[in-house]
């Protein structure tokens, strides 16, 4: 197998042993397992691992690859494990590294969207739940904090960000266009002022060490060479592929959350945040699968799975599945569309990286891409507070806005905002305390 690791060896002499497809398949077996903390905690332990530790892929190449998968729509971190696994071994190694970062996570999520089903009403569940829910407010408040504050460094950046939030927050304009006008704004102020315009990916170091597998001046294997017929031919197989398999749906609603989810994974920039407040409305108004408690209570299991969080779209299909009965069964209807729910979200993301991260590769001498990348992460921050703002209207006031607030949701969410931005404490760990305070609460009359 000709992979980049094996045109290393010849190179590279601080380390002549290249990594076999058995080996890089243990380690993103591994990361599927472990990959908890959302999308900057994943990136973060696939920098550790990858660039810091094994020395599989330097900090500008792993960095290169990062600021594609942030440009397109669905799963960064995701993407960007398909990205390397694809450059070591060739597609093969992108299916396997992409696909063992979301199926642990996915077969847990069915798991936890059948419990919710049956058991969902109980009182221990719904004080579990009542307590994770101000967990989820603090923790994607805490994701704008955290992306604010390492990406915003120029008054400009603050002012796309406010704009969008004020676009989709008040305006309800669509996401798709507040990213395009971003990416615009992006661009502009790249052109007339190159030095706001932050190099890397925010919150990286620069790692002096011995060279990598996948090194700085690595040359670009044979398989990754960009080729406009055989990326054309790849989209084409891919969209194949998706009409084969949806031609085969036995039902209008299975095909429904095909059709609906692709359009969700394909238009939708800056992750799971970002993408939640269109899924939630399309899923909650629109076709009325689910209420908006229930979208939250997907949010907060989320959290606790291991992969994506794009994984509560998993959930999503769980539990429009056993409201549209598509199967003989409440079980085989979850199970049938949290399937067809996963495999069109997840698609597009190895179509998207097999057909252009060749033509990515070719333009790693070059930063246009720089300036517009930093235009949609400042919209992104801002679409992630207007998701805060209303996951808090509906935890704080559980009856509406004219209801009464429920300040015992309030003080645990700012205690929990403090955990996560002061104590550093997990995510896991916050809402694990959360969860038990949430219990403790209920059954002691609170």
């Amino acid at each position: 197998m000709n992979t980049i690791s094996q045109e290393v060896e010849q190179s590279n002499k601080s380390d002549d042993r290249p990594i076999s497809l058995g080996q890089a398949t243990q380690f993103w077996l591994k990361l599927g397992l472990i990959s908890f903390g959302g999308p900057a905690g994943q990136i973060a332990i696939m920098r550790q691992e990858l660039v810091e530790r094994r020395r599989w892929i330097s900090e500008k190449r792993f960095l290169h690859a990062l600021n594609y998968c942030m440009l397109l729509p669905g799963p960064e971190a995701q993407q960007l494990a398909t990205y390397i696994g694809w450059l070591m071994h060739k597609k093969v190694g992108g299916f396997i590294a992409g696909g063992l970062f979301v199926l642990p996570g996915a077969l847990l999520m069915m798991a936890l969207a059948w419990a919710y089903v049956a058991f969902g009403n109980t009182t221990l569940m719904q004080s579990l739940l009542w307590g994770i829910k101000p967990a989820v407010v603090a923790i994607v408040a805490f994701a704008v904090y955290r992306i604010a504050s390492k990406s915003l460094n120029h008054l400009w950046w603050w002012v796309i960000a406010v704009a969008a939030f004020i676009a989709v927050a008040v305006l309800k304009i669509a996401f798709p266009w507040v990213v395009l006008g971003a990416a615009i704004a992006g661009w502009i102020v790249g052109k007339m002022h190159p030095d706001w315009v932050a190099g890397g990916h925010a919150g990286s170091k620069k790692v002096e060490s011995k060279a990598a597998l996948i090194d700085d001046d690595t040359p670009t294997p044979a398989h990754a060479r960009f080729s406009a017929p055989r990326s054309l031919a790849l989209v084409l197989s891919f969209v194949a592929v998706a009409a084969i398999v949806y031609v085969a749906l036995p039902n209008k609603a299975l095909k429904d959350m095909a059709e609906f989810f692709t359009q969700a994974a394909l238009v939708t920039f800056g992750g799971a945040y970002a993408v939640l407040p269109y899924v939630t409305q399309a899923a909650v108004e629109k076709y009325q699968w689910l209420s908006t408690a229930q979208m939250m209570d997907g949010l907060a299991l989320g959290e606790t799975t291991p992969g994506p969080l794009i994984l509560i779209l998993t959930f999503v299909g769980y539990l429009a599945g056993v409201k549209e009965a598509v199967a003989t069964s409440p079980l085989a209807s979850g199970l049938l569309a949290a399937s067809v729910v996963t495999f069109y979200t997840f698609l597009p993301s190895f179509m998207m990286i097999f057909a252009g991260a060749p033509f990515i590769e070719s333009t790693r001498q070059s930063l246009k891409l720089q300036a517009p990348l930093t235009g949609i992460t400042a919209a992104v921050v801002g679409v992630i507070a207007s998701l805060a703002v209303f996951f808090a209207q509906h935890t704080f006031w559980p009856n509406g806005l004219g209801g009464a607030v429920d300040w015992i949701e309030v003080a645990i969410a700012i205690a929990a905002l403090i955990a996560l931005v002061k104590f550093k404490r997990g995510v896991i760990e916050t809402i694990a305390v959360c969860a038990a305070i949430g219990v403790v609460a209920k059954f002691g009359g609170l």
